[in-house]
């Protein structure tokens, strides 16, 4: 497949692959192409996308945001001696070191955006739900100075109790229904890990018929926490689907954590995806081998994930067009060499995230 991510890389095939949202997977089978889904105007977008210490370089009160900072603001004795507490070496040096500079914030914002006006003819997905932001302040960066052109509403972030500062939050260009609602995770019986985990972000959306769409922007525990943790938090998540009015469309998007291999020995997705949602690389995505890939163990992991459920009984039912479920992975910056996720280097100046975008459509049954 080298040849063919050198042949992506050209400007020409590059720029008229740009408007068409689609996976290229890394192993699939040479000249390998997942159909192309466009909008129409009674289609609606979705997008998730785990963009990797979107920061700013302000220092937040309160948050372990110390490695995200102007390499000039590193240079104290405090901060040297915090950085040098910890354990992990390379978060160890990416405090002491990384320069997050306005330069390397400005290059982060130009690559996510393009990444995501790989959709929609370059306007990017109708609602994009994001994961490891710092706060709403960042993310409306991304959309006033970098998505202008794209009609985006007001970002939607609440702040959240991650010790480290990320939150998830919502990009949407369907006007809101009622106030979003932050519901911090409900995971017992870890109090010492709870600083390690990001709340799930509610918000119900207005679809172009009247009808409302519920969405859930998710970032469930990581890989190295028990996986009681993300039980825990499917369970959580159901239950907040199913507090929800019967008329609702809902979905949730977002970083659920779960490998291959814990899916494999636990069987997560069966006992507490499926049994209430459309998972949707179930449907489509044929070809894709997952959003992540894990260099330790050399496998691929759809850590990030759409799930959807439509109300029971509508004349009009809005549905996943299976056709349209993509790994939206088309930019020369978001693929190495080895055809993975690239993930964002500052000091080279190269990449984007060490996740990519997964992105469908819905749409009326009576269109499908």
């Amino acid at each position: 497949m080298t040849s063919l991510f050198a042949t992506m890389r050209s400007a020409t095939i590059f720029m008229s692959l740009l408007a068409l949202p689609g996976c290229f997977d890394s192993e699939a089978p040479p000249g390998a192409q997942v159909a192309d889904a466009l909008a129409t105007s009674a289609t609606v977008t979705i997008m998730t996308f785990n963009v990797q210490n979107l920061f700013d370089n302000i220092d937040d009160p309160g948050k372990d945001d110390k490695a995200y900072l102007p390499i000039a603001a590193k240079q104290a004795k405090a901060h040297i001696a915090e950085c040098n507490e910890i354990k992990v070496a390379s978060w160890r040096n990416e405090c002491l070191h990384l320069d997050w500079s306005d330069i390397a914030i400005d290059r982060k914002l130009t690559v996510l955006a393009e990444a995501i006006k790989q959709v929609n003819d370059g306007q990017g997905a109708d609602i994009i739900a994001f994961q490891e932001v710092e706060n709403v302040s960042i993310l409306n960066r991304l959309r006033t100075g970098y998505l202008a052109d794209s009609g985006y509403l007001p970002a939607i972030l609440i702040e959240g109790d991650d010790r480290r500062g990320i939150d998830v939050g919502f990009l949407s260009k369907l006007p809101l229904a009622e106030p979003a609602v932050l519901h911090q995770l409900a995971i017992v019986g870890f109090p010492d890990r709870v600083g390690d985990t990001r709340g799930i972000l509610q918000a119900t959306f207005e679809l172009p018929d009247g009808s409302l769409l519920t969405g859930f922007a998710v970032h469930f525990p990581a890989p190295f926490h028990p996986t009681a943790m993300r039980v825990a938090a499917y369970e959580h998540l159901f239950d907040l689907r199913n507090a929800l009015p019967d008329d609702h469309y809902v979905f949730a998007a977002g970083d659920f954590n779960t490998t291959s291999k814990e899916d494999a020995t636990f069987g997560l997705l069966d006992k507490y995806a499926r049994p209430h949602w459309t998972v949707a690389h179930d449907i489509g995505c044929d070809g894709c081998r997952g959003s992540y890939f894990y260099h330790r163990d050399s496998t691929w992991s759809f850590l990030d994930m759409i799930l959807f459920s439509s109300p029971g009984g509508k004349k009009t039912t809005w549905r996943i067009r299976a056709d349209s479920v993509q790994i939206a992975n088309r930019t020369a910056a978001q693929v190495s060499d080895a055809g993975r996720p690239l993930r964002y280097d500052a000091a080279r100046q190269v990449g984007v995230s060490d996740h990519w975008p997964l992105v469908l459509s819905i749409e009326p049954a009576e269109k499908q």
